[in-house]
């Protein structure tokens, strides 16, 4: 179906703007955009420059009109308008509030209803179980993944079209006076309030007053959808008289419910859900045994209720729910692939989705989707696969294989390479394998299609421990720094020692995307490695080896320069490589400020100022330093000091070169201590990786790492029994121990042995027991209920990394660096 097509008188009466352009008549619009790196067509575009605290959307204008974008969306005209010839820009107060009036307009134009789903947890799993459930009837519109925000519900709107029979939206919000915004662009028709909870609790005086946020999504809905058994939510929806406007279709154990829950019987992968509705007992089987999803499936049962439907219906279509893949996971693969796994779901708006993560990964060249048939989407199958060709095609991918007898019938639709095979067990027998290289790789597949076998083949053969890395939250971490920044501040982010443990090219792919200005590596062959990876970033080399001058200067990597010493082997470099005059090697100027570790001391500056003013093969790109003691209050003064000693020694040098030269001292704990010493940047290490050193930044960062093992076996011992090296461990008693996969040589420190910690197992604590072992460790599994297989956490954001750096008398620092290679990194993105 394709998109109304708005003109710009439309779009100025909507926005309320005020248009300068010298064509109006050539506007039309189609397609809304919010993010340049997102763009796939860029006829009939528009932009909005969005502003917010960290980023200004109206510094892209000019890389987007370059690529073909005309209209825009801004709150100041920008200063070069007139060199971007047949451009259209509309002017309005708010560049937010224009795109949600935009995307409420569009909502008017329909009828069909809408579904307005809000609560703590649970939104986006009852959505999507709403649509596997009610998919097969209806051709349904609905929130792609969890976009829920003030912009995610904009862009969710704006894909309706007038042949869609049923939207079904979330709505999230993090503060007061959201909701209301939400409520006047979604006019839901039926609203479900799936529970309460602590998320973002901190941006409200108390927890009646957030669901009386909340409420204002169904201030207007026919029919509000909730558990009556929720105590706190049942009173607030009573004290606001929402009721006396609406109707109400509750669930739960109480008799006054139209739904009411008799019980519940949760086998091993089953709960059987016995109800009274309407004086009649009825029945739903669910496969799954976890309470969450006993809630998550209720609340679509009173949905499904509601819309007429009969019981025999969604019992059958709830025994065939699927479990809701809520990551994309980022692989190591086979020859050198990366694998990227989302075979959990197939539809077009996630397709989009999983192939914008693909483009932002650049280790290689070549890209290859994997793809199914796209099940259920309601649509022609002629115009669907169209449509798919095009978005790949425009995505940039190289090689397509589709599996599954709609895509294959469809082939002759792709102008992109491709094979095709009428199932997976097909491919699997007919495709070799072996022809995978060096490519980056989409698993892309309903579930049905049983993608994993693909994946299971394609990654890389490893023991059973795991690092994952949530990229999520390193973003957040990245972003809750800069929020702290002055505008025009820079980003020096740390990814030396394989990014703390979670991996170099990986985490420097998120940060290259995310617009850091600097990346820092301890050596240059880090450095190296991310370049031949395709990072582009400016990289610093903080640690210059003697022979390594050559290497950085082949790979256009940044020396630090800390001693008369490291200069003239630069020097000598520099002669070597014969560069030309308009080619001069960046450089990082360290001063020791009172660390006394590495740099140049204030006697040495007017020499070091001489010595590089007479080579101009050297150009000065920062001067930096380190703190000693930013996150110990008891140091402050110190650490002024040093902040005092390093301005007047940084601005002598920066002042003794022609061109900007940048100054940076401030660390993570810096930039949250000292935000007047900010200078030009700063460089944000262990911060980045979910780790407070400060208490101001306590429960503000998201954990990014979560290392976990496996149990390898369960033993009984007898009293008496030894376990482990040199006999370490006697057994008190008869007793039940596991082995866990899991040992010194994969990072777990061989001092924590002997019950100075403990792993947890099913959040239950159990003490490791007798030496660690060089790949394996022993546990106390004393009075639980386990098998073999069950995972293991070491850390998590639960049990964080400081806790087992205490127990080990260290710091979070030794222990995400000294996690081995050799432990399989999963990268996810929500």
């Amino acid at each position: 179906m394709i998109h109304h097509l708005y003109t710009g008188d439309e779009i100025i009466r909507i926005l309320q703007a005020e248009l300068v352009s010298d064509n109006p008549g050539q506007i039309g619009v189609r397609d809304i955009l919010i993010d340049s790196r997102r763009l796939i067509s860029a006829e009939n575009s528009l932009f909005f420059a969005l502003e917010t605290d960290r980023n200004n959307g109206e510094k892209y204008i000019g890389e987007l009109y370059k690529k073909g974008i005309k209209s825009f969306v801004v709150s100041r005209l920008p200063k070069d308008h007139g060199s971007l010839q047949g451009a259209h820009f509309f002017i309005v107060d708010n560049t937010l509030e224009a795109l949600q009036k935009l995307a409420a307009a569009h909502r008017a134009n329909f009828r069909a209803p809408v579904i307005g789903i809000t609560g703590s947890n649970g939104k986006t799993i009852v959505k999507e179980w709403l649509y596997q459930l009610l998919n097969a009837d209806k051709n349904i519109v609905r929130s792609p993944k969890s976009y829920n925000s003030q912009i995610g519900v904009p862009l969710s709107v704006w894909q309706m079209n007038a042949e869609h029979e049923l939207a079904v939206f979330e709505a999230g919000i993090s503060k007061p006076d959201e909701m209301q915004k939400l409520q006047a662009i979604l006019h839901p028709d039926i609203g479900i309030f799936t529970n309460i909870g602590q998320a973002h609790a901190e941006n409200f005086m108390n927890t009646r007053q957030k669901i009386g946020e909340k409420l204002a999504l169904f201030t207007k809905v026919k029919v509000l959808i909730y558990n009556s058994d929720q105590k706190d939510l049942q009173e607030a929806i009573i004290s606001t008289g929402i009721l006396g406007n609406i109707r109400s279709f509750t669930w739960g154990k109480n008799n006054n419910c139209d739904l009411q829950i008799i019980h519940t019987e949760p086998e091993k992968k089953t709960t059987r859900i016995t109800a009274k509705y309407k004086g009649e007992e009825i029945q739903i089987v669910i496969p799954f045994a976890d309470k969450a999803s006993v809630e998550n499936a209720a609340h679509c049962w009173a949905a499904l209720l509601e819309l007429g439907y009969a019981n025999q219906t969604i019992s059958e279509r709830m025994l065939k729910l699927s479990p809701i893949a809520m990551r994309l996971e980022l692989k190591a693969g086979v020859n050198n692939c990366t694998i990227i796994n989302d075979a959990y779901n197939s539809d077009f708006n996630s397709l989009s989705i999983a192939l914008d993560f693909m483009n932002q990964q650049s280790r290689h060249r070549e890209k290859v989707v994997v793809l199914s048939d796209i099940l259920q989407s309601g649509r022609n199958e002629v115009d669907l696969y169209g449509e798919v060709a095009s978005l790949l095609e425009k995505k940039g991918v190289d090689l397509l294989i589709g599996i599954g007898p709609a895509i294959s019938r469809q082939a002759d639709k792709f102008a992109i390479p491709g094979y095709f095979f009428e199932s997976t067990s097909k491919f699997l027998a007919a495709y070799p394998f072996s022809n995978f290289s060096n490519q980056t790789i989409l698993l892309k597949g309903a579930r049905v299609f049983e993608f994993e076998q693909i994946s299971r083949i394609l990654q890389q053969k490893v023991h059973e421990t795991v690092l994952e890395i949530n990229l999520d939250a390193l973003t957040h971490n990245l972003n809750y720094f800069r929020s702290k920044l002055p505008a025009n501040t820079k980003v020096m982010a740390m990814v030396k020692a394989f990014s703390y443990g979670s991996g170099g090219f990986e985490i420097a792919n998120v940060l290259q995307f995310h617009h850091a200005a600097y990346l820092a590596v301890a050596y240059a062959d880090e450095g190296v490695e991310l370049r031949k990876a395709g990072i582009k970033l400016p990289i610093m080399v903080m640690n210059p080896e003697e022979y390594a001058f050559d290497t950085m200067i082949k790979h256009q990597l940044e020396p630090e320069i800390f001693s008369f010493r490291a200069l003239k082997l630069l020097q000598k470099a520099i002669r070597r490589n014969a560069l030309p005059q308009n080619k001069p090697v960046k450089v990082h100027i360290k001063v020791d400020t009172g660390m006394h570790r590495l740099g140049f001391v204030e006697e040495e500056i007017d020499e070091l100022i001489s010595k590089i003013q007479k080579n101009p093969l050297i150009f000065v790109q920062s001067v930096f330093s380190h703190l000693a003691g930013s996150n110990k209050p008891e140091l402050d003064g110190f650490t002024r000091e040093q902040i005092a000693r390093f301005k007047k020694m940084g601005e002598k040098i920066a002042g003794s070169f022609g061109q900007k030269v940048l100054l940076h001292i401030l660390n993570s704990a810096g930039i949250s201590r000292f935000p007047e010493a900010c200078f030009d940047m700063v460089r944000l290490g262990i911060g980045l990786y979910g780790i407070p050193t400060v208490a101001a930044d306590e429960g503000k960062l998201q954990s990014v790492t979560v290392l976990k093992s496996a149990l390898a076996q369960i033993k009984q011992l007898r009293k008496g029994d030894s376990a482990s090296y040199n006999r370490s461990f006697i057994a008190p008693g008869d007793m039940t121990i596991g082995i866990v996969s899991i040992g010194y040589a994969d990072g777990l420190l061989r001092s924590l042995g002997n019950s100075k910690t403990n792993l947890w197992i099913k959040n239950k604590a159990v003490p490791i027991v007798g030496d660690i072992c060089m790949d394996m460790c022993l546990v106390d599994l004393e009075g639980l209920d386990v098998k073999e297989g069950d995972e293991v956490i070491v850390f998590d954001e639960n049990h964080p990394v400081s806790e087992l750096a205490e127990a080990a008398g260290t710091i979070p620092y030794e222990i995400l660096s000294r996690i081995s290679r050799r432990v399989k990194r999963i990268y996810f993105h929500e």
